[in-house]
């Protein structure tokens, strides 16, 4: 029985199919298939002799997606590259996709908890993630609050931006690289960027906003350093983010942001990228 290869991955099922058709019209047999596990569209080789043109055609496909020549094979194909339906969310269908991705749904699980626990007047947690004066912990050993910061949220608008683009980040890394490199920079991200946001600012933040631009950074320079991974995040949206993070230190907002903390996670998720794909590139 000959053993399927994954190509490349995709968040929606279009691009999957366009690109598994234009590797069948160019003599590489290859098929969509939809990992249920992880919710992602993938593209499955047939030929381990295949996977060098496949990967050069995937590469050149993931810069270009648009190009008309992948819609003219479809259409050629006679087979449609519509969308699956989506079936209507129930428990029993969020639970694999939180499964699947059992890191990403912890930091997001407790999150809400926290946030809902101080919104009820229990506001223990809080108490105990604030981060501290340096000073202070090297006297009491309560290093946990490093992390701290990262975990509590002042209201509901700051709370559903940061958990929705770490849902959506964190789980690509988690599903392509595993549980360990998530586990790593989050705790790098938070760690650093909260450290360099007390010692510009002081204590008084909060917040997963380091983390998740450590997440943008990530997925932004593997998009660029390796495209062929299926990884990557649009223009416009790196474009956004960007621009927020220097709204932030233009001191416009009515709002005090961590800028410091987003500055400092930013850096950590580039520099986490360029080292996954060297580390990758060795073997």
């Amino acid at each position: 029985m000959t053993q399927t290869i994954k190509l490349v991955a995709f968040s929606t099922e279009q691009p999957a199919r366009l690109l598994a058709h234009y590797l069948v019209k160019n003599n590489i047999s290859a098929e969509y298939s939809l990992v249920q596990a992880e919710y992602s569209h993938v593209v499955m080789l047939s030929d381990p002799e295949d996977e060098g043109k496949a990967k050069l055609i995937a590469q050149e496909f993931v810069l270009n997606p648009d190009h008309d020549k992948y819609q003219s094979v479809a259409w050629q194909s006679g087979e449609s590259v519509d969308l699956t339906p989506q079936k209507q969310m129930s428990f029993g269908r969020v639970l694999p996709i939180l499964r699947a991705s059992p890191f990403t749904s912890l930091i997001l699980v407790f999150c809400a908890a926290v946030f809902l626990l101080a919104n009820i007047g229990i506001t223990l947690p809080y108490k105990w993630l604030h981060i501290q004066p340096i000073a202070l912990m090297i006297e009491n050993n309560q290093w946990w609050r490093l992390f701290g910061p990262a975990l509590i949220h002042f209201s509901l608008l700051h709370i559903v931006f940061n958990l929705l683009w770490w849902w959506s980040l964190g789980k690509q890394i988690e599903s392509t690289f595993g549980i360990s490199s998530l586990c790593l920079l989050f705790a790098l991200s938070a760690g650093v960027s909260n450290v360099a946001q007390l010692l510009v600012n002081g204590p008084n933040f909060g917040g997963l906003s380091g983390v998740v631009y450590a997440l943008v950074g990530c997925v932004w320079w593997l998009g660029w350093l390796r495209p062929s991974w299926g990884i990557n995040l649009p223009k416009p949206i790196v474009g956004f983010m960007l621009i927020w993070l220097i709204v932030g230190f233009a001191d416009v907002l009515p709002i005090n942001m961590a800028n410091t903390a987003h500055t400092v996670g930013l850096i950590c998720g580039c520099l986490f990228a360029w080292i996954l794909v060297k580390k990758t590139t060795k073997f």
